[in-house]
């Protein structure tokens, strides 16, 4: 009788941790990125932000990331990248897709969003990291806001580092380089 009881607990305890049928975040892409200044995992929200999911994977896909920098960084803010080369030099970009700004998702510390021009639907290839929590950057706050699409899993200290790193004009003085983005 007892060793029917520790099976009963056992099964109702393993059920307990694994995730529910069609969890989503089981089922979220996630890519791992190499920087300079160590490794970052990152799941994106494919559910939340389709287009900018979509778009972002399109770019890994092509190996568009590779050796890119960090080219604007921040301090209690964020950091940029994903167009340009150590020498500032801009890669070619894709049309601009449709803000997913209002997709519920905030700018919080860890999270990636769309870099955009002052158009709303203007973001390409460049996005940031909010190394706050950018309340100012959510849809409706003060314009229609910033599409966030993903936040690092893995590698918040290194997010830190390079948010810590010398800069110039918000351009930090040793390139931290993008050296690879791939899906896992």
């Amino acid at each position: 009788m007892q060793c029917r009881t520790l099976v009963v607990l056992a099964l109702a305890c393993l059920v307990m941790v694994l995730p529910a049928p069609g969890a989503s975040a089981q089922d979220n892409p996630v890519v791992v990125m190499e920087t300079s200044m160590g490794t970052l995992t990152i799941e994106l929200f494919q559910e939340q932000a389709p287009i900018s999911v979509e778009n972002f994977l399109a770019y890994v896909d092509e190996e568009h990331y590779d050796n890119t920098i960090f080219h604007r960084v921040i301090k209690n803010f964020m950091i940029q990248g994903g167009r340009f080369t150590p020498d500032m030099q801009g890669k070619p970009v894709h049309d601009p897709i449709k803000n997913e700004a209002a997709n519920g998702l905030k700018n919080d510390k860890y999270t990636l969003a769309m870099a955009r021009t002052g158009e709303v639907d203007s973001a390409t290839d460049q996005f940031f990291i909010n190394t706050v929590d950018n309340n100012v950057l959510n849809n409706g706050v003060r314009d229609f806001g910033y599409a966030v699409f993903g936040r690092v899993t893995d590698g918040t200290a290194v997010v830190d580092t390079i948010a810590g790193t010398p800069v110039t004009d918000s351009v930090p003085n040793e390139p931290v380089v993008i050296q690879s983005i791939r899906r896992r």
